[in-house]
């Protein structure tokens, strides 16, 4: 029998909730950690149950937690994360230079082939992989080598987290960094190359169509279609067709195009989902209603998806890692909210319940499909 085992990383803890395949009954099991921030809690493709978590504290430091039986137990594996080098300098909120300085794990991203694998990105930001199951880590230095100096910290930080595996091509691997923009490599990290043509940041950059210093909130793409990326930017939706080439904005409908996370349906590569906010300073859903929007023409053209969701007076924020779908034939989609609520859809998004609430504020959502 299949089920799935969402992963909730949050302000004070990490949860585990699990369900059958139905996804209409769910347990919780949390929280692990109590008291200190999860910023990603992640599984491996390959053996599901080896789970990374990111345990953080500005008191206690960083620590990197594995879990080799789906999240029952625990152990702290290695916490050295060092650039390589001297790290040099990057932009400060005033426009000056300031040191680069490791404060945490913002993503942690298994590989696809090895449950030994995984990449680390972290603020100040920077990509790491350890080959030996989170023990040792090593910089990919590559990737700050990409005009690093003229990267600039968003408002939560300049942190890379988002990273994306192509499953077709092994040396490839997409990455996005608040406020940098977004990047690729298609030599297995040894060399990027930014890859922001045509994005547009007229309120955030001297320069609006400037090479790097875009602020990305999220980046999506379907297995199947690789070349096909989907971005949530600060403003704007945007779609590239060629891998990142170049990028045209989607936002269409929507009654906002500000917002953090972005998913693709499992089994509809055209479909897409986003969570609108209201503004950069205003970090709540418009009109005070909370509203899942799905496009099923690749951004052509949003509904918006509203059964079981609260549509007044709700003024929580969805960040950039809490949405996640499953890969059950009715897929499945979960969203967790800064207020601490957690929301399921077993119907591709057509009807929602809460499947846990009063939980500290949601920092990230994964859900793994188990077989």
């Amino acid at each position: 029998m299949s089920g799935v085992r969402v992963l909730v990383g949050t302000h004070k803890g990490a949860f585990i909730l699990t369900s059958d395949e139905k996804r209409e009954k769910w347990e919780i099991d949390g929280p692990h950690f109590a008291g200190w921030d999860i910023y990603h809690v992640n599984g491996s493709p390959v053996n599901p149950n080896r789970l990374y978590a990111s345990q953080t504290s500005g008191w206690f430091g960083q620590v990197i937690q594995r879990s080799d039986d789906g999240g029952k137990t625990w152990e702290p594996v290695g916490n050295k994360f060092a650039y390589e080098g001297t790290p040099g300098t990057h932009l400060w909120y005033d426009g000056t230079q300031h040191p680069w300085e490791f404060k945490r794990v913002w993503r942690l991203e298994p590989s696809l082939t090895d449950a030994d694998t995984v990449y680390a990105g972290v603020e100040d930001a920077a990509l790491f992989r350890s080959t030996d199951g989170g023990q040792n880590w090593e910089e990919l230095p590559g990737l700050r080598d990409v005009k690093g100096n003229l990267w600039q910290p968003g408002a939560g930080g300049m942190c890379l987290h988002t990273i994306l595996l192509d499953p077709n091509h092994s040396q490839r691997m997409f990455v996005a960094i608040s406020a940098a923009g977004a990047f690729r490599t298609d030599d297995g990290a040894q060399t990027w190359r930014p890859i922001n043509n045509g994005l547009k940041s007229n309120f955030e950059l001297p320069d609006a169509n400037a090479e790097v210093g875009h602020c990305v909130h999220n980046i999506a793409m379907h297995p199947s279609r690789p070349d096909v990326l989907f971005m949530q930017k600060h403003w704007d939706v945007m779609r590239s067709d060629d891998g990142g080439d170049l990028w045209r904005e989607v936002s269409g409908n929507l009654p906002s195009d500000f917002g953090f996370p972005i998913a693709v349906h499992a089994r509809e590569p055209n479909t897409i989902y986003v969570i609108p906010i209201k503004s950069d300073s205003e970090h709540y859903p418009p009109e005070g209603k909370l509203r899942v929007y799905r496009s099923r023409s690749g951004g052509e053209e949003w509904e918006a998806l509203t059964n079981g969701l609260p549509q007044s007076d709700c003024y929580v924020n969805i960040l950039r890692s809490a949405l996640a779908v499953d890969s059950l034939d009715e897929c499945g989609l979960y969203f967790g909210t800064t207020g601490g609520q957690v929301y399921a859809s077993n119907d591709s998004g057509d009807t929602w319940k809460a499947i846990a609430t009063n939980l500290p504020a949601v920092f990230s959502v994964e859900v793994q499909t188990l077989r």
